[in-house]
């Protein structure tokens, strides 16, 4: 099969950057989306061009790194999935593709498909963490979690940092990687010494990058390769709400998961 891309090129931040169209060479519809651009890339090079830069890792739908919108939708055509396990087969021989970077202030170009997500990294580094002791590792079952609230927990931690829920929302907001973040630590006993001074922590750092508010559109969980629910931004609201109210987390009422 052979494809049309109209690939947005851009040298840096600095610089305008607009779409360029390429005709690949002959695709094995069995390729990764990532594996075209791969075959892409060296046709650019045998003839002289300059490659297509865009990020990837793993390739296997677990870094989030391999962030692209294609088509107008983040990671491409399909629901539960990466652009790294989009694959050619989605499309027909012939089908023109649109490709393009994560669009948000708070996610800047750097070249190409590229984009800069450290924004995520400072948020997390504000209070997506543990940082009381909590001793060795315990027998198991020696603290009793409710089975609901570790399911809950396992849900929110399967969230990849890729920000398709910043670049599918109109006001780019990061509500649902910040909710998913908060939780995934707020649900367990470890997390909560420092539930809600890591909620308040975490959602002033989210606003300080630049993202937009929430408007629950819902957006962000139909484009979420992981599927993480639009539940736990509720949830991160009412642990938030709490924080302002009582100002000192350690005086506020219900503590645990609720």
């Amino acid at each position: 099969m052979n494809v049309t891309l109209k690939v947005w090129r851009q040298k840096n931040a600095n610089t305008p950057g607009e779409f360029k169209t390429y005709t690949s060479p002959t695709l094995n519809p069995n390729m990764s989306f990532l594996e075209m651009l791969d075959v892409v890339n060296e046709d650019l090079a045998n003839r002289g061009e300059e490659p297509i830069a865009f990020d990837h890792d793993c390739r296997e739908g677990i870094c989030g790194t391999c962030s692209l919108v294609i088509d107008g939708k983040p990671h491409g055509p399909h629901k539960g999935v990466a652009t790294c396990q989009t694959y050619m087969r989605s499309f027909s021989d012939g089908d023109e593709i649109v490709v393009e970077p994560w669009r948000a202030k708070a996610f800047p170009i750097v070249k190409d498909l590229v984009c800069d997500r450290k924004a995520f990294d400072r948020i997390q580094q504000a209070g997506g963490f543990i940082s009381v002791r909590t001793g060795s590792a315990p027998d198991a079952n020696s603290i009793p979690v409710p089975k609901e609230n570790a399911d809950l927990a396992m849900d929110a931690a399967q969230c990849i940092g890729c920000g398709a829920c910043v670049a599918a929302c109109k006001n780019a907001s990061a509500m649902l990687f910040v909710a998913a973040k908060v939780s995934h630590l707020g649900l367990m006993p470890q997390g909560q010494p420092e539930r809600y001074k890591r909620v308040k922590a975490m959602v002033d750092q989210m606003d300080t990058e630049g993202f937009g508010a929430c408007t629950v559109t819902g957006s962000c969980e139909a484009v979420c390769p992981k599927e993480i629910s639009l539940d736990f931004i509720a949830r991160m609201n009412r642990d938030y709400a709490l924080a302002l109210i009582q100002g000192d987390p350690k005086q506020v009422a219900g503590g645990g998961a609720g």
